[in-house]
């Protein structure tokens, strides 16, 4: 069988063994609820309580501020406690609405749904917008704004990405065994704004299991396909992805509707189906907690706003104090120092390592080894850029396509030399659009 793959990448031990098993759990939380009002890409939302009101599970608590932007939902019943700045994941402060946890979970009466077949696209995206549904796999965009191209008839393929390139992460390979049926559900939901389009759900073959699990689900439907991917990272990148499944390239300057594609990770598609199907807004989503400091690795499924301390709990604690706590994949993901912040829409995964092998290693001269340029998927020389990068050459860093970067960082991994090539290009490529942005 062939296998759908891109130029580059690389093979990193993938740890999804210590939580690949362990079903999704839920689990309540505790005291306080914290919820930035930056949950995505965009205008921060804007409140719509006041401190002291009581609000109910399902209950908006905040609208959203301009056209690219996203409302928020209370995910617990409580008193609203403040409105004030708060320690979001990247250690930011942000002004959060803090609600107190009445432990009475006591939910609002949600609005009837019309069946889908009677919705119009204007109905879909609308429920889909109300809903405060942004991207989950990490960048945030408000899902509403994504599935509004300017031209959706030249749209030909939905692609789910199921990939799940980042080691230790399986809540979307949880989400995919046992929620395959909303997972189809949402797919079919966009479908429905995209009459010419295909759906794609783009899986690698480490994960079997799903691929014949939604090959089962999909056999009836004409306009889905399971496209099997080669296991390897950064797989599901969006323009790896892309290639991946349709043959079609895109670059930093364009979109994927540019190339007749829109990509939602799993996570995304199952609130657009709780959306427009049950009429239920974004308010949770699956968190992987693991690593060799985790007593108990596993996959939970945890509220908006809940403390992510809690969740190391409910994963039975730290073995030993870890020396490196990330937030996302040990490969694109951020270093936490601190796990007392609240779960947010873009939260896939707490991971806590025993030992910090990345600050082990003093970087050395470059060996001009090529390895970085062999394994880049964006087609690079990952160390003259980062020696542009530490000289300061903005113009010849860009001149030789630095912004091209996806920051994957596959060039830090191989590099022996132990260069943070990723951070220095990641660095550069910042302070370049910062300047774009001034002229």
């Amino acid at each position: 069988m062939a296998l759908f793959t891109f130029k580059g990448g690389i093979h990193p031990d993938d740890g999804k063994s210590l939580a690949k098993d362990k079903a999704i759990v839920e689990v309540k939380p505790k005291g306080q609820l914290v919820f930035p009002l930056s949950q995505h890409i965009g205008a921060p939302a804007i409140p719509a309580v006041e401190v002291g009101q009581r609000v109910l599970k399902g209950q908006k608590i905040a609208e959203a501020g301009g056209f690219v932007s996203a409302p928020i939902y209370a995910s617990v019943s409580g008193t609203v406690k403040g409105i004030e700045p708060r320690l979001n994941p990247t250690g930011a402060r942000v002004t959060s609405i803090v609600i107190e946890n009445d432990e009475e979970y006591e939910e609002v009466e949600y609005a009837s749904t019309k069946p889908l077949d009677e919705m119009t696209e204007a109905e879909i995206l609308e429920a889909i917008g109300e809903a405060g549904v942004v991207g989950m796999g990490g960048a945030g965009f408000p899902t509403k704004v994504k599935l509004s191209p300017k031209e959706p008839d030249k749209i030909d393929y939905i692609i789910a990405n199921c990939a799940e390139c980042e080691p230790y992460i399986t809540a979307d390979y949880r989400r995919m065994l046992e929620n395959t049926e909303e997972l189809v559900g949402g797919m079919r939901v966009v479908l429905k704004l995209f009459k010419n389009a295909k759906g794609l759900f783009g899986v690698e073959d480490n994960k079997l299991d799903c691929i014949e699990k939604l090959k089962e689900l999909t056999k009836d439907e004409p306009r889905m396909e399971v496209v099997t991917l080669k296991t390897k990272y950064p797989q599901g990148g969006e323009r790896q992805l892309i290639f991946a499944a349709t043959g079609r390239a895109i670059n930093s300057s364009m979109l994927p509707a540019d190339a007749g594609c829109v990509v939602d990770n799993v996570e995304t598609m199952i609130n657009i189906y709780q959306a427009v199907v049950n009429g239920r807004p974004s308010m949770e989503r699956v968190v992987t907690v693991s690593g060799d400091a985790v007593c108990e690795p596993g996959n939970f499924k945890a509220p908006f706003g809940m403390n992510q301390a809690e969740l190391v709990e409910a994963a039975g604690g730290w073995k030993e104090d870890p020396e490196k706590v990330i937030s996302g994949g040990p490969m694109m993901g951020f270093a936490m120092f601190n796990v007392d912040v609240p779960v947010t829409k873009t939260s896939s995964s707490i991971l806590g390592f025993t030992r910090d092998e990345v600050a082990k290693h003093a970087p050395s001269a470059c060996i001009n080894c090529g390895r970085c340029v062999e394994v880049c998927p964006s087609r690079l020389i990952p160390s003259r850029l980062a020696d542009y990068a530490e000289h300061h050459a903005e113009e010849t860093f860009t001149a030789q396509n630095g912004m091209e970067c996806m920051e994957c960082g596959s060039c830090s991994f191989v590099c022996p030399a132990k260069r943070p090539l990723k951070q220095a290009i990641g660095s550069m490529r910042k302070i370049a659009l910062a300047n774009r942005k001034k002229k």
